[in-house]
């Protein structure tokens, strides 16, 4: 009982961290390509307006920016405090791209963003403009590595267990930087910012409208805005397809679980339905709260809208792929898509598992004795049953399902909120070519504002799919939460979990309170003489 309050505390206390922290990120990335827009125009026509526009948004940009510095320096603190297990047995893997991005996008953050906030009329246009992009490029390149370790928890690549260590090594840094898993998601997730960014942009231009002040900044704005945040959308959904394609391919469970897919049937050797019928997606349905277990015979939904056979052309590119759902993945005997032969069961997986842990703790006692040649017997057995290491831990097969409702849910709200953005900066294109017109659409202002807590809504839902369907995982097959976290007391982490809430409601707060009163106090006019500075 202690072991399980525990583990659910050390989660929580993440999952707070994680998502207060995403907050800020998203913003930062997604202004700092509008701030650098402004300023790109501003250095071409020499135009005071877009300078007086770059250093309005690089306000909000700075305000937004110092905030998430301070929670994702917590963030990366709790590996250590709350997962000691974990990053001792990944420490060697996970902590190189952490280091880099310290390393080198911090500094070239701090180094660049002091020319941008205090370098107006001290150096040149040209030697500004690229601070200002050298500022955004320092942000993008932290996610960059920030993300690639998630994806690296994700889709585990590039590394060789060592027996004698008991850890992961590194085998191959460009297998952990390049892998699918980990550009798709750069992609997708600094796309994903950028839509954010343009829909709250897009909210303070709406703001002013409705005020019917600062009408000239929000027109010209949401002129620039507007067919950046489309372009940002499009592509979001683009690499959102190649991930969903992706994970159906490396983690079944979880794309079983954002479908709430229990039962599928059997499959063909060449991975086709045996029927001939492709599966259906499910477009939104409302799920039965009492399914508590994959196999208690309880129907999944009250009612379901699907759409037939997309499901799988999105996961295998043809009408009638195979899709395994999570009592499939349970009970195995399907035809693996690769040919290798017939998927494990759960209890399979568990076996070889164990195997491997027994195997482990055989090779540690007979070093200890100097057996060669039983420590070579045992490292054999290790690296046969090691891909399925993690299942060892595992005591019940249900808890190899994520929670299949708050992940087909936060999946639907991600792709709903996600097409409503489509149609919202399509308007904003159409009714800004007559600003006069423009300017009395008070319903659309109105919607454009409400907009802006929708996006954190879409933004969030996003993670809660990524993070959630991964469960019990925190390294996919190899080490799940339960033999990651730290011997710690509950109480503890229960006493840290409020502190942090408290603390970061009160940053967010401030962040808030700040963001508005530079909203409201709008940007400055510059002198006539602003153009003056040479190139």
């Amino acid at each position: 009982m202690e072991l399980e309050s525990l583990l659910n505390w050390s989660r929580g206390q993440f999952a707070l961290t994680a998502m207060y922290h995403w907050l800020f990120v998203p913003l930062t990335l997604g202004l700092g390509i509008i701030m650098s827009l402004a300023e790109t125009k501003y250095y071409r026509s020499g135009d005071a307006f877009w300078k007086s526009t770059a250093k309005f948004w690089q306000k909000i940009f700075g305000i937004n920016f110092a905030i998430g510095v301070a929670t994702g320096l917590i963030l990366e603190f709790q590996f250590g405090t709350n997962w000691s297990n974990y990053s001792w047995f990944v420490g060697d893997i996970f902590g190189a791209p952490l280091a880099i991005e310290g390393i080198l996008a911090f500094f070239m953050e701090a180094t660049f963003i002091a020319v941008m906030f205090f370098g107006w009329e001290k150096v040149s246009k040209g030697f500004h403009l690229a601070s200002t992009w050298l500022t955004v490029g320092g942000a993008t390149i932290s996610a960059v590595w920030i993300l690639v370790a998630n994806s690296w928890m994700q889709y585990p690549v590039g590394m060789e267990f060592n027996p004698d260590t008991v850890r992961s090594e590194m085998a191959d840094f460009a297998a952990v930087a390049l892998s699918p898993m980990a550009v798709n998601k750069f992609f997708h997730t600094t796309l994903s910012a950028w839509v954010l960014g343009a829909v709250f942009a897009l909210g303070v231009c709406s703001w002013y409208l409705l005020r019917r002040r600062n009408t000239e900044f929000a027109i010209k704005n949401i002129k620039m805005i507007a067919p950046f945040g489309l372009i940002a959308i499009l592509l979001t959904v683009f690499t959102g397809d190649s991930s969903a394609f992706f994970v159906a391919k490396s983690q079944p469970m979880k794309f079983a679980a954002m479908e709430a897919l229990y039962e599928s049937g059997e499959n063909t050797p060449d991975n086709k339905t045996l029927d001939g019928k492709g599966q259906s997606l499910s477009l939104f349905g409302v799920l039965n709260p009492t399914k508590k277990s994959a196999d208690d015979g309880v129907e999944p939904f009250f009612f379901n809208v699907k759409f037939p056979m997309l499901l799988s052309y999105l996961s295998t590119r043809t009408t009638d792929g195979y899709v395994p759902g999570i009592n499939n993945l349970l009970n195995g005997g399907y035809y693996l898509p690769d040919g290798s032969g017939v998927a494990l069961s759960a209890e399979e997986k568990m076996e070889r598992g164990r195997t491997a842990i027994n195997a482990l703790n055989d090779f540690i006692k007979n070093k200890e004795l100097g057996n060669e040649a039983a420590m070579a017997e045992n490292r054999t057995i290790i690296t046969e049953n090691f891909p399925y290491f993690g299942y060892g831990y595992i005591q019940d097969r249900n808890q190899l399902v994520p929670s299949v409702p708050m992940t087909y849910y936060s999946f639907r709200i991600m792709v709903g909120l996600g097409m409503l953005f489509i149609l919202i900066f399509v308007l904003a294109m159409v009714f800004v070519r007559k600003p006069e017109r423009y300017r009395g659409l008070r319903w659309f202002h109105v919607l454009n504002i409400v907009m802006v807590p929708l996006v954190y809504v879409c933004s969030q839902s996003g993670w809660i799919v990524a993070e959630v369907g991964r469960q019990p995982w925190t390294i996919q097959d190899l080490l799940p939460v339960q033999a990651a976290i730290s011997k710690l007391e509950a109480s503890s982490v229960v006493i840290t979990f409020f502190v942090f809430l408290v603390l970061f409601t009160i940053l967010l707060v401030a962040e808030i309170n700040i963001m508005l009163k530079a909203i409201k106090h709008g940007p400055m006019p510059e002198p006539v003489n602003a153009t003056a500075e040479s190139k």
